[in-house]
C-alpha cells in the first residue's frame, strides 16, 4: 500500500474530519465513523488535502485534460488540487459550476476554463451519486467527455443492492472511480494503532453488515 494513503487517514483523524462514535447515514444506518471534508476549513489543511489528491491522481496514471469540481464542496477542492498538481509540474486547467446560471457578465453556469476534451470530476465522497450525475450531464452538454471521478474516501458499503455507490457510478456512467483512501485502508490503519482497538472492532462489525463483497 502506498504510504501516503495511510498518512491521509492520520491527517483526517488529526483534523477531526474523520471521527469515531455513533452517527446515522443518509440511508438511516448507524455507522461508527463519520467523514466530512468540509471540516478541512483553513488554508493549511486545504493545501495538504490538495496535495493528497494530487499524489493519488498522479499515481493513478489517468489521462485527462481538465479538472471539474461540482458545486459546492467541489469548488475549493478543484482549486486546491490544481495548485498541488502545478507544484508537481503538471499544470492543468480547472472549472466548476454555479448552482444557478448567471444571466449577466460572462453568463452561463460554468466558471473557469472551458470544458473540453477529457474531464476528471473531483468530489469528496459519493453517497447517492447525485453530484456525479449532474456533473456528467454538464460535461456532456458542453461536448466534453467525463473520463473519471476522484474522491477522498470510498466507504465501500452497499447501496440499495449489492453494489456500492461508487460501483454504481462506475457502472452507470462507464467511468472509473478512484479514491485517496477507502474503508479497507482505514481498517488497515486502525490495525496498526493499539489505542484504537475498539474503533477497529466497531468498524469491522459495520463492514460485515454493510460492506460490499470483494
Amino acid at each position: 500500500m502506498t504510504d501516503f494513503r495511510q498518512q491521509f487517514i492520520r491527517f483526517a483523524i488529526e483534523n477531526q474530519v474523520l471521527r469515531f462514535g455513533e452517527f446515522v447515514t443518509k440511508a438511516g444506518r448507524k455507522t461508527p465513523y463519520f467523514f466530512n471534508t468540509g471540516l478541512f476549513n483553513d488554508g493549511d489543511s486545504l493545501r495538504q488535502l490538495g496535495q493528497f489528491y494530487a499524489k493519488a491522481i498522479l499515481e493513478s496514471g489517468l489521462q485527462f485534460d481538465i479538472l471539474f469540481g461540482p458545486a459546492y464542496k467541489g469548488i475549493p477542492l478543484v482549486a486546491a488540487i490544481a495548485i498541488a498538481l502545478s507544484d508537481s509540474g503538471c499544470n492543468i486547467p480547472f472549472a466548476f459550476n454555479r448552482k444557478e446560471a448567471k444571466d449577466h457578465g460572462e453568463g452561463g453556469d460554468i466558471v473557469g476554463a472551458p470544458l473540453a476534451g477529457r474531464v476528471l470530476i473531483v468530489d469528496d465522497v459519493i453517497s447517492a451519486g447525485t453530484s456525479v450525475r449532474e456533473s456528467v450531464d454538464i460535461i456532456r452538454a458542453n461536448a466534453a467527455t467525463p473520463c473519471g471521478v476522484f474522491i477522498a474516501l470510498d466507504r465501500q458499503e452497499r447501496g440499495l443492492g449489492t453494489l456500492s455507490a461508487v460501483q454504481e457510478v462506475a457502472e452507470n456512467y462507464g467511468v472509473p472511480v478512484y479514491s485517496i483512501a477507502s474503508l479497507e485502508i482505514l481498517i488497515d490503519y486502525l490495525q496498526r494503532q493499539p489505542s484504537m482497538a475498539q474503533n477497529l472492532v466497531e468498524i469491522q462489525r459495520y463492514q460485515r453488515e454493510y460492506g460490499i463483497v470483494a
